[in-house]
């Protein structure tokens, strides 16, 4: 993987200063709410992740220490100590105070690399209030301490080391953010997924304090036991997941595949250890590369009735659960979110490996084979009567009325930006949306009882469903293949249900509707959910609501006397003028945006929730019920 290994400080080259980071830190992290605190520690850890790919590592430790300070440690290399001949500073100083410092940019001492190209652990320091760094090398401690990025001393000697490695520990700045806590289930999803992709390379975490937590993944089966753990709570159609890998110029392809009874396909990919949820010219060479031998498979083998028949894509990827992890020297990121692999000679590669290996797979394993072109032939007469029910979707103009649903409630705004879509249950609520909205942005369209549970039913099933086609239909986009992002009739589409178990149940169902059908409604910000009040407290012609128990018994504490509490039990039970000023009027609502930080896990949670395994949502259900109030992504 690296054809020199000889990490010393000869090898650091500096780009250009820290400056800028602590005056615009979202540049670097993207933001400084709870994603940005967190992607802290993964920047940290990817440095030691990095290690483990050139093979010098293969244990990391991360703490959650009790004063909210974090420590990652690791058996690697060590960051070089001895002083820059050009700089006249250690090599620990200077990839810890300059940005686009280390050996990343050397592509001999590490080919490939998971971090941002050496700006992340220096950017970590930058927006540190205090970072301490210890270096274990050549049978000695050295230490340094900084505060928000500015060295504090130089690199001291402190000690003997019998093993070599890096501990990095740092306390995120209160200048910079606002929440400085970290949550524990949050990053254990991270490191389970980092030991996945690195197989064999074990990972501790582990939380100190009152309630102290730990937890150890170390995957010797990689990716194929990534595979298991996503299918755990599916019924897999063979036992044993497909894999094999494969390199061609630099490009190392890594491949694991299973197929299901599910309906829908759960293809997750990665450059670099980065999930790049955006997908990207690795996953549009292996879509090209499993259509293709699939079919040339099946006609070789016979297995299709007609000989002029072929398997589209939507077919072979029906049930279908993926990892696909490449490594390259030089990854380019693009995409809204920066999480799509735009190296175009990508596509070329994997989609040859991915022939080969396959093809290769098939002929050895004819069962196998069988049973995944029995899976895509019944998805594929599946589609023909999708195909059916699709028309019945269609629009023939983007702002053609006529051909829109009559219970819609539409808007007289033509420009999408501007327009909103309150989707609620039920026509009591609708009619006091309809009278409370602003007509000019914000449409109605209210929607009869629960929606088809979409994670147990083919499309064709699916586009029957006459809610769904109203939806489908109101919105303008179609659904899956055909989905048009340009076609979006409203920018912002906020689902708003009654605060109670029937409300959550519709809410879950439309929101698994738009993950499998509609993802990319999702990846640019469209989907809201509206966040109702509770309560309405009154006394004498002061009234103020509440939109939590919390705030409720807050307010009844400080001035409880005389109050007229009104529990909402549902939205219709509001006036027009009440739903208004409480959640439609954009001056004084919340909404909840809905957004999609780990694909794995919220894949994992639509099963559970709207799968048939009973089991696995009683426990979800049991662990969770006293502390989830609303359901979200």
């Amino acid at each position: 993987m690296a054809e020199d290994t000889t990490y010393d400080v000869s090898k650091i080259e500096v780009l250009e200063g820290l400056a800028p980071v602590r005056k615009r830190p979202s540049m670097y992290i993207g933001n400084t709410d709870l994603r940005g605190l967190h992607h802290l520690v993964y920047e940290v850890v990817d440095n030691s992740i990095d290690e483990a790919m050139a093979g010098n590592c293969d244990e990391i430790l991360v703490t959650l220490n009790e004063d909210g300070s974090v420590t990652v440690e690791d058996n690697g290399s060590g960051i070089p100590v001895g002083i820059h001949p050009r700089f006249k500073k250690s090599g620990v100083e200077i990839v810890m105070t300059k940005l686009h410092a280390g050996a990343k940019f050397d592509d001999k001492t590490y080919k490939v690399s998971g971090g941002l190209h050496g700006v992340g652990v220096s950017v970590v320091n930058a927006l540190s209030e205090r970072l301490r760094v210890e270096v274990r090398r050549d049978g000695k401690l050295h230490a340094q301490d900084f505060k928000r990025g500015e060295a504090q001393g130089d690199l001291k000697e402190v000690g003997k080391a019998e093993d070599t490695g890096t501990t990095v520990t740092f306390m995120p700045d209160s200048e910079i953010f606002e929440d400085l806590t970290f949550d524990y289930p949050t990053i254990l999803g991270k490191m389970r997924e980092l030991a996945f992709l690195n197989k064999g390379v074990k990972i501790v975490l582990s939380k100190l304090g009152e309630e102290p937590q730990q937890d150890e993944f170390q995957y010797e089966g990689g990716i194929v036991e990534f595979v298991k753990f996503i299918n755990a709570n599916r019924t897999a159609l063979h036992e044993d997941p497909i894999y094999f890998e494969s390199s061609s110029r630099d490009v190392e392809v890594e491949l694991a595949m299973q197929y299901t009874d599910a309906y829908s396909e759960n293809i997750h990919t990665y450059a670099n250890n980065i999930g790049t949820i955006e997908g990207g010219s690795h996953l549009v060479g292996l879509r090209a590369a499993l259509t293709r031998t699939m079919n040339d498979y099946a006609k070789q083998e016979k297995l299709l009735k007609e000989q002029d028949q072929a398997l589209s894509g939507d077919d072979v990827r029906e049930g279908l659960t993926a990892i696909l992890s490449i490594r390259l020297p030089e990854p380019q990121f693009e995409g809204q979110t920066k999480t799509k692999l735009g190296n175009s000679e990508v596509k070329g590669i994997v989609e040859k490996i991915v022939n080969k290996k396959l093809g290769e797979f098939l002929l050895e394993n004819p069962g196998v084979g069988k049973i995944a072109i029995g899976k895509a032939v019944l998805a594929s007469q599946a589609r023909a009567a999708a195909r059916k029910a699709r028309e019945l979707t269609r629009r023939k103009g983007f702002l053609e009325g006529m051909s829109l649903p009559g219970k819609l409630a539409d808007c007289s705004e033509r420009d999408p930006a501007k327009s909103e879509l309150f989707i609620v249950e039920g026509p009591s609520a609708g009619g006091s949306a309809k009278q409370g909205r602003d007509r000019r942005f914000q449409a109605i369209l209210p929607l009869k009882g629960k929606i088809l549970n979409v994670e147990k039913a083919r499309l064709d099933k699916i586009l029957k469903n006459e809610e769904i086609r109203i939806l489908i239909t109101a919105l303008g986009t179609n659904v899956k293949d055909e989905f048009e992002i340009e076609k979006a009739r409203y920018h912002r589409i906020i689902i708003t249900t009654d605060a109670d178990v029937d409300g959550s149940h519709i809410r879950t169902l439309l929101l698994t509707f738009f993950y499998r059908f509609m993802r990319p409604l999702i990846d640019a910000g469209y989907i809201y959910i509206a966040q109702p009040p509770l309560y309405r407290l009154s006394k004498g012609k002061a009234v103020t609501y509440a939109y939590t128990e919390k705030e409720k018994e807050e307010y009844l504490k400080d001035d409880g006397r005389g109050v007229r509490i009104q529990r909402y039990k549902g939205l219709g039970e509001m006036n027009p003028h009440q739903l208004w000023e409480t959640t439609m009027d954009p001056d004084k609502r919340m909404l909840k945006i809905v957004t999609v930080e780990d694909a794995v896990k919220a894949d994992l949670l639509f099963n559970i929730l709207m799968g048939d395994a009973v089991q696995p949502r009683r426990e979800f259900i049991e662990a969770h019920a006293k502390e989830v109030v609303n359901l979200d992504i």
